[in-house]
């Protein structure tokens, strides 16, 4: 779907609304007036917007999550370079939040949206539409301003701003619309923008807002919905998986031609150059590049032409394409996992639960030196003898690890990875880029019995909203995943095995 095609459906789904208000307030002297329809009108298509743009987002609660420890992480490295850089350390302390702060935004975000199409505290609605929207347009603004921020250039320099690029974003999109829909930051700021000018209205004329129902009634159904949306947000991430995976590694996707299909895609982008024509008043002009090719070789032509610059024509690809993982050895086993011909019970885990600290002990530390051994009498060798042996005093970190994720594997993970393997499938885990050491401490305290690889994080979260999550694959196609707590017997499990 695009966004002309939602806001259209919105608008109708706004007119529907307004005519459904007329109706239930027919008989009330002020509906009279017609005045106040352009009111309701506003009221609704706000309403309407926030109710599908909140729902789509609470479908998948971690990916705003996610979103918003990458924007915690991008205002950190901004401010930490500021005058304002004591700022800084409240971000990662907002990032270790941001699950429950999703949560509570997507449910603001939908309560405002019944708020406004029901009239429930005309002014406090008003007020809180205000508020919301000013944040969502700074997020959105500072997305989109940063593709004129070069790398290695503070967002806060202004006189060192560039052209826009969009490979200069650190914050791709704003999840506006979750996965469900992907907005370019221009096009998510400038909606932004226009919603400030009902959230202004609404503040300026709260009492020309339209009420529905009596107050208990709205009331009612104000605290139905809270409760109700905030146990749907549960259930897409506590214990169980997103409803609706709008994501690109869901069930019953073929990954491998996924995968060939976007990197062909990627072969094929065109590219075209953009000239000045000399003989036509420097009229810029845009040529292919076999045509800038041919004209590269003719004399005249040559001398015509002003080069400006090239333009690479965007290939859209997913997170298929970014699939990138390695073994114990750092060899790269991406391909082998995606052509492998038979079954795989993949465990993914995003994030290693523990906590860590530094401990100093006292170890020996021998010094060795090369001492000169007689063998014969025309004849000698060179021996490493130990010179001394001394305490020495070393930094080394210690793991915690959380016992209720631990028992997450020895419980029942493990056993059911066991007899995936025995049935046949090719089975091993994959976490993030940790220290090798570290992984294999947390092998042996969670006494899993197949192999870790590593992958980026992101695309891990990407593939499976679960920490730990399985996913089973036969010949490179996803047939099913699994939430940790939803992961059933391995009776059921074996039927995807065959």
């Amino acid at each position: 779907m695009t966004l002309s095609g939602l806001i259209l459906r919105i608008a109708i789904a706004a007119i529907v609304l307004t005519a459904l208000t007329f109706f239930l307030n027919k008989r009330k002297p002020e509906w009279a007036d017609v005045k106040q329809w352009w009111m309701t009108y506003i009221q609704h298509f706000c309403g309407a917007l926030f109710v599908f743009s909140g729902y789509v987002k609470a479908i998948d609660p971690l990916g705003t999550a996610y979103k918003m420890e990458q924007y915690f992480a991008e205002f950190e490295a901004t401010f930490a370079e500021t005058a304002l850089s004591f700022i800084a350390p409240m971000f990662p302390f907002l990032s270790s939040y941001s699950v429950g702060f999703s949560v509570f935004m997507i449910v603001l975000e939908i309560v405002l949206g019944v708020m406004l199409i029901i009239g429930f505290k005309r002014f406090l609605t008003a007020s809180l539409f205000f508020i919301i929207i000013l944040f969502f347009t700074f997020l959105t603004g500072f997305t989109y301003l940063t593709g004129y921020v070069p790398e290695g250039v503070n967002f806060f320099s202004f006189g060192e701003w560039g052209g826009y690029l969009k490979t200069n974003m650190k914050v791709t999109d704003c999840g506006c619309f979750g996965d469900f829909l992907k907005l370019e930051p221009k096009v998510s700021f400038l909606k932004d923008v226009f919603l400030m000018a009902p959230a202004i209205l609404f503040l300026l004329f709260s009492k020309k807002k339209h009420v529905l129902f009596n107050g208990p009634i709205r009331f009612g159904t104000t605290a139905l919905t809270t409760v109700g949306i905030l146990v749907f947000c549960l259930s897409n991430y506590v214990w169980d998986l997103p409803i609706k995976d709008f994501r690109p590694f869901k069930e019953n996707t073929n990954v491998r031609q996924v995968r060939a299909d976007e990197e062909k895609r990627q072969g094929e982008a065109a590219v075209f150059y953009v000239l000045k024509d000399k003989e036509n008043d420097n009229k810029e002009v845009t040529m292919p590049m076999n045509d800038y090719l041919a004209a590269l070789k003719d004399p005249v032509l040559k001398t015509r032409y002003e080069f400006v610059d090239q333009i690479v024509e965007e290939v859209e690809t997913s997170k298929i394409t970014d699939f990138s993982v390695s073994d114990n050895n750092g060899n790269d086993v991406s391909m082998d996992i995606i052509n492998y011909e038979g079954v795989q019970f993949m465990i993914v885990a995003h994030k290693l639960k523990y906590e860590s600290q530094d401990q100093r002990v006292m170890v020996k530390d021998t010094i060795w030196a090369m001492d000169t051994i007689q063998v014969s009498d025309d004849s000698m060798r060179l021996e490493r003898v130990v010179e001394s042996v001394n305490d020495k005093e070393v930094v080394i970190t210690k793991y915690d690890w959380n016992p209720d994720y631990i028992e997450k594997y020895t419980a029942k993970l493990n056993e059911v990875a066991k007899k995936a393997e025995a049935a046949g499938a090719l089975t091993y885990g994959i976490t993030k880029p940790y220290d090798p050491n570290m992984i294999e401490e947390f092998r042996h305290e969670a006494q899993t019995p197949y192999p870790l690889f590593t992958a980026d994080d992101i695309l891990l979260k990407t593939m499976v909203r679960s920490n730990p999550g399985v996913i089973i694959w036969k010949d490179g196609v996803i047939l099913k995943k699994w939430h940790i707590s939803k992961l059933p017997d391995f009776d059921q499990i074996e039927q995807y095995l065959k």
